[in-house]
């Protein structure tokens, strides 16, 4: 961390350093759907937050990754007023060194019952 920088406003990290040698695992967007197909959640953007990161973890544990793995999130939500409620989330999946994040607002999703979708990089063997 620069000390030219203020401290980040939520749970996240301004910049991540990989070193060498690490497999980079890129996570398409990944929303609130469960195994199943169905929606978790649907009006909760706590709830959906919880089943984006469980299907996170999912999707790096299957490259023989943990979510400390992760290095880089991109956060879109519906609304951008969630910032609080979604960070209080992370935190709790997201334990050590949070990873590098930008969060911004859309008008919509594939589906009108999800709230939030997270597409994510990991550094795998790092």
């Amino acid at each position: 961390m620069s000390g030219e920088l203020a401290p980040p406003n939520g749970h996240f990290a301004q910049a991540v350093l990989v070193t060498a040698p690490a497999k980079l695992l890129f996570i398409s967007g990944m929303t609130a759907r469960t195994a199943d197909g169905g929606i978790a959640g649907v009006g909760d953007i706590t709830e959906q937050t919880h089943q984006v990161c469980r299907n996170l973890r999912a999707a790096v544990t299957a490259a023989g990754g943990t979510l400390d793995d992760l290095v880089r999130l991109d956060v879109y939500v519906r609304d951008i007023g969630a910032f609080e409620a979604i960070h209080a989330v992370r935190r709790q999946y997201f334990t050590a060194d949070p990873p590098a994040s930008t969060m911004v607002e859309v008008s919509g999703f594939v589906k009108p019952e999800y709230l939030i979708e997270i597409n994510a990089i990991a550094a795998v063997g790092n």
